[in-house]
């Protein structure tokens, strides 16, 4: 059937409401390579564990029970229709974990983290059906939203080089694979040889996992890793243990104080989700811009509702830390720059979107895969993190519209870093009241960035 798509038409599929049901090998052509890199990239996904294991307490089997719950459900979003690559609510993380660690350990904490993926995922929906999502955003001042992603970068990069944190343990190997992680992904120089050498290039598109491959073998050179015992066979995850002690079915369901008591955060996390809804529609936009031949309807309403229903199902069948979010923005990047080279080298996006997370779903499977990487999943969290930190700060700047909505921000995001979101919005909230008054929600615009100069003069001309 997918052979049939004419000219400008959308990739054949069944309608089902504003969903778009499309399965492999029948509505869209199975797209190997993307497959194959899938196969490895599942490493990222296993970086998880380490995080469900200290929060939550969680032996290694049941978070792969997550991670594998996770995987399934990542499907979702090719298969309905939607077409992107997508991941965690990555800039969220350290705002989830700051929240969950005020809660004792055990029950209590496993309530409060229920509590908060179910509100968010709910809240997901209702704003999908109803499509106030992008009304809700533009609601906040641009201040807090910019204090909010701040607060989330600072948060990030708190987690990994506090007393206790990731960095004590591993100094060494986080040190060289962050500093060649970020000439990789953010260096001007890269980007030159990149385009001057096939071997550069292929390395820039895989994101981060040579970075992960390379931590295999420095931790273990510097004492700080064993190296890894590889296992052959497929992976044994503990869904008794899971659904036993880990879920409503048997600690019973949050109390609705928790429920109260997560909105704040819940609020915060979809102020940063926001953003990666936007930059997967510029994404989607840009190849569609350049493949004339498939038409793609990315729809902000319909992608709300997937991700919503993502989280509402892991609240209650595997809570995860690391929530589900719309966007892995490397990966996404990746699918549509080989998209964009033609029909040949790509059929349709919901090919290669859809046959990387096939592929990451099976890597999950395969015990040599995640035996070659345990031993460094925490380095590959921390890796994570801190470049997730330095794209917060970077957005979280961009978004403020003043001198003063940045001396705001700065305050509210350190605030939000140190002592959660409730006292970030709280302290957002009277800052602009005496700082803008009437113009609370507008605050001022004093063209602070080049940007804002460019946007005024594009105006201008046009």
């Amino acid at each position: 059937m997918w052979k049939n798509r004419k000219h400008g038409e959308e990739s054949p599929y069944i309608p089902m409401g504003p969903f778009k049901l499309r399965l492999p090998f029948i509505h869209y052509k199975f797209e190997w390579p993307d497959y194959v890199q899938g196969l490895l990239m599942c490493a990222v996904d296993l970086a998880a564990i380490p995080l469900m294991i200290e929060l939550l307490g969680m032996p290694f089997e049941v978070a792969l029970a997550v991670v594998l719950l996770n995987g399934l459900l990542y499907l979702t979003h090719h298969l309905l229709g939607d077409p992107v690559v997508p991941g965690w609510i990555t800039p969220a993380i350290p705002l989830i974990m700051a929240y969950v660690s005020t809660f004792p350990e055990g029950v209590d904490r496993v309530h409060a983290l229920v509590a908060f993926q179910l509100t968010l995922g709910l809240f997901s929906i209702f704003l999908g059906v109803t499509g106030l999502a992008k009304k809700v955003v533009s609601f906040v001042p641009p201040a807090i939203k910019s204090g909010v992603i701040l607060g989330a970068g600072f948060a990030a990069v708190i987690s990994v080089f506090q007393v206790g944190g990731r960095f004590e343990s591993f100094p060494w190997t986080i040190s060289i694979a962050v500093g060649i992680a970020f000439y990789i992904i953010f260096s001007q120089h890269f980007n030159q040889l990149k385009n001057k050498s096939a071997l550069w290039g292929l390395i820039g598109k895989l994101g981060i996992f040579p970075i992960i491959i390379l931590a295999v073998i420095i931790a273990p050179l510097f004492g700080e890793a064993p190296w890894p015992s590889i296992e052959w066979g497929l992976i044994n995850p503990d869904f008794g243990t899971l659904w036993s002690e880990y879920t409503v079915f048997g600690i019973g369901f949050p109390s609705a104080m928790l429920f109260l008591t997560a909105l704040p955060t819940v609020l915060a996390a979809y102020i940063v989700l926001f953003g990666d809804v936007l930059q997967s529609k510029a994404l989607v936009e840009e190849a569609d811009d350049v493949r004339r031949d498939e038409k793609i309807d990315y729809n902000p309403n319909r992608a709300h509702m997937i991700f919503g229903g993502r989280n509402t199902i892991m609240s209650i069948l595997g809570p995860d830390v690391t929530m589900a979010g719309p966007l892995w923005a490397a990966m996404q990047v990746v699918v549509i720059e080989r998209f964009k080279e033609g029909k040949k080298a790509m059929n349709s996006i919901f090919g290669g979107s859809g046959s990387f997370r096939w592929g990451t779903n099976t890597g999950l499977l395969l015990l040599p895969i995640v035996s070659l990487v345990e031993p460094i999943l925490g380095i590959a969290l921390a890796l994570t993190l801190l470049i997730q930190g330095y794209v917060s700060v970077r957005v979280g700047i961009l978004e403020a519209r003043s001198h003063r909505d940045l001396g705001i921000a700065g305050i509210i995001g350190a605030v939000l870093a140190t002592k959660g979101a409730t006292w970030g919005f709280a302290v957002g909230i009277i800052l602009c009241v005496l700082i803008y008054g009437k113009k609370f929600f507008k605050g001022e615009n004093d063209k602070i960035f080049t940007k804002d100069l460019e946007e005024d003069e594009i105006k201008r001309i046009s």
